[in-house]
């Protein structure tokens, strides 16, 4: 289903991918009313096909595909230079810890479980357009030398860059703005609310688990350095005091 609305020319290009007609159509419907420039396929390869056509800002991936699983296609579009940089949102209709940690393993930035509200994906995907297109223009700038540190934790916020032990770390682009925002307010205890307004853009709607669910994968990302995020309980998290 690819056909376009002409009044969205010049809006964020998103591309749904999932082999539901009707999702389709209420996708199509509800992103063109939102400023997109929607596209919808039904399989890994349209996928593949119109990616590379329409180059994307964002992907909505369904994670069961007819002819591939929607990791796989997550995996294969990380790995091709064209397609690397694109935000990727997962759609499961799991809610399974597993299937998340696994969709953030291969390279997904963001993830909806169904059912979801129409809204709350708008707003997830507008966030991430947002996100992806600071890093990319971040990436452009020239490295001051400006550091924020924590133990041998570096963060660059100019050029949106970590750095552990010396050695650059690859973060997906809210990993980056979770790490950034708790070295940038050191002495703040962040409630959940605060963090899904602060680095998602979102108030309200949006489930809790959401915002523990990336800061469990934040952690295993900076390996040693993980106990950097502390949890404060039945409160949120902070930047653990060294």
């Amino acid at each position: 289903m690819t056909e376009k609305n002409p009044a969205s020319e010049g809006g964020e290009r998103i591309l749904l991918v999932d082999d539901e007609v009707d999702l389709q159509k209420l996708f199509l419907f509800n992103f063109r009313e939102a400023g997109f420039d929607p596209e919808a396929v039904g399989t890994a390869k349209e996928a593949f096909d119109a990616a590379l056509r329409i180059r994307p800002q964002v992907v909505v991936l369904d994670l069961m595909l007819p002819d591939l699983s929607g990791t796989e296609v997550c995996r294969r579009m990380r790995a091709d230079p064209a397609l690397s940089d694109v935000g990727i949102l997962m759609l499961t209709a799991r809610g399974d810890e597993y299937d998340r940690i696994l969709g953030f393993e291969v390279g997904a930035d963001d993830y909806v479980v169904k059912p979801f509200s129409v809204r709350e994906l708008v707003l997830r995907v507008r966030a991430l357009v947002r996100r992806v297109s600071e890093r990319t223009m971040a990436r452009r700038a020239p490295d001051t030398g400006e550091r924020l540190r924590w133990r041998g934790l570096e963060v660059d916020t100019v050029r949106q860059r970590v750095y552990v032990n010396g050695a650059e770390l690859s973060l997906r682009p809210l990993e980056y703005k979770l790490i950034a925002i708790f070295l940038e307010h050191p002495a703040r205890t962040f409630t959940r609310h605060d963090l899904l307004e602060e680095v998602w853009g979102m108030s309200g709607g949006t489930p809790s688990r959401t915002v523990d669910t990336h800061v469990r994968r934040l952690r295993e990302r900076l390996g040693a350095h993980g106990d950097a995020v502390e949890t404060v309980h039945s409160v949120g998290y902070r930047l653990r005091n060294e």
